[in-house]
């Protein structure tokens, strides 16, 4: 059996996990990755980063311009009943597929001295200050700590009896990505009955659509393509983006039971990051943004825990938990009542009109589920 022991295990190898590896790698930590997937693989995901994250990659040694991300410093939101605003980025942000980026991220943390184990994760012990993590394949490895960084949900969350978990989740996400004409420096959220759909431009000129619904609105039709033909294409927007571009997938890639329940930043001295530790609603964009901002917090204490200039453990886990809310606790609180708001059909309409009349408001609103530039 392997009894291999590291620094640092980190669970799951999306954004967050992938650059907390290659962060506490660069610092000459000992660091595996476990992800149960392959490299490259298409994610249900809105794929638009706020520029909030560009120093913290060049740090990293990852620039997502050298692999076609597009740039996008412009803003529109439609409602159900097509109306419109527009307005200008107060940061800016990219576009870059998870498919890409996640792969490239992956190629560097190997460079950068990251051991890469494909296997599922079926137990995280604590024990005498030492974690035992068990696969499903390769046996056993040690660590002094263990970072969370498996996504949406997972059976470790429910081993964990996490909270968020015995709750229902009754959200559908859908993507696709599509070939033709959409100007590549906007990001656009389109409103419909039951949902909100992103588009934006990603590498290789291709276009990521990607919508968000409840279940119950979803469940009242046969299949995906009912549903967008009888809702979606209500908004007129989304109905001439889908009929004007040639889809590139067989079909939609799909995701069921999201939530947006509140997380904890911590769980069995585990350091949750990303969506492990709390998802804002993609109506507000900018998750990819939280996942990578939540590596560096991590990782930044981390360091300073196993360089002994932090005493214990417990000081670590509540700072972290401390830093985690002060930095996305009023993200996620905006984007909650945002996504409420719109999820209200009768008052969509009336609140673009009030923006409209108040267009100072949009980007302020923008900023409040955004952060500043990262401090390296």
């Amino acid at each position: 059996m392997n009894t291999e022991s590291v620094d640092v295990v980190v669970v799951g190898g999306g954004l967050a996990g992938l650059c907390c590896a290659i962060h506490l790698s660069k610092d000459q930590f000992r660091v595996i990755l476990i992800e149960k997937n392959n490299y490259p693989k298409h994610k249900v995901c809105g794929e638009y980063v706020s520029n909030e994250v560009l120093p913290y990659l060049e740090y990293l040694g990852f620039n997502p311009f050298s692999h076609g991300a597009k740039s996008i410093t412009e803003f529109e939101l439609t409602t159900q009943n097509n109306k419109s605003i527009s307005a200008k980025l107060p940061l800016g942000g990219f576009g870059i597929s998870r498919f890409k980026m996640d792969h490239e991220l992956f190629l560097l943390a190997q460079n950068t001295g990251v051991k890469v184990i494909h296997d599922t994760v079926i137990d995280v012990q604590f024990h005498e200050d030492i974690f035992t993590i068990k696969m499903k394949s390769n046996g056993s490895i040690s660590s002094k700590l263990v970072v969370g960084a498996f996504g949406k949900r997972s059976n470790l969350d429910v081993q964990f009896k996490r909270d968020f978990i015995k709750k229902k989740s009754p959200y559908l996400g859908v993507k696709v990505h599509a070939k033709g004409e959409f100007p590549e420096d906007k990001v656009a959220l389109h409103n419909f009955k039951g949902g909100y759909c992103g588009v934006s431009k990603v590498e290789n000129n291709h276009i990521n659509l990607c919508y968000i619904t409840s279940f119950d609105a979803f469940k009242k039709y046969k299949d995906i393509d009912q549903f967008q033909k009888s809702v979606v294409y209500e908004n007129k927007a989304l109905k001439q983006l889908f009929k004007s571009t040639d889809q590139i997938f067989e079909n939609p890639f799909t995701i069921s039971q999201i939530s947006f329940e509140t997380k904890k930043p911590v769980e069995n001295h585990m350091l949750m990051c990303g969506d492990s530790a709390g998802m804002i609603h993609p109506l507000c964009g900018n998750g990819m943004g939280m996942a990578m901002r939540s590596a560096k917090i991590a990782s930044d204490l981390m360091i300073d825990y196993l360089n002994n200039k932090i005493p214990t453990r417990q000081i670590l886990e509540n700072t972290y938990t401390k830093s985690w809310k002060k930095t996305f606790g009023l993200r996620l609180k905006v984007g909650h009542i945002i996504a409420y708001l719109f999820r209200q059909d009768w008052l969509a309409p009336k609140l673009l009109v009030l923006l409209r009349w108040l267009p100072f408001l949009v980007p302020h609103i923008i900023r409040m589920t955004h952060g500043k530039p990262i401090k390296i």
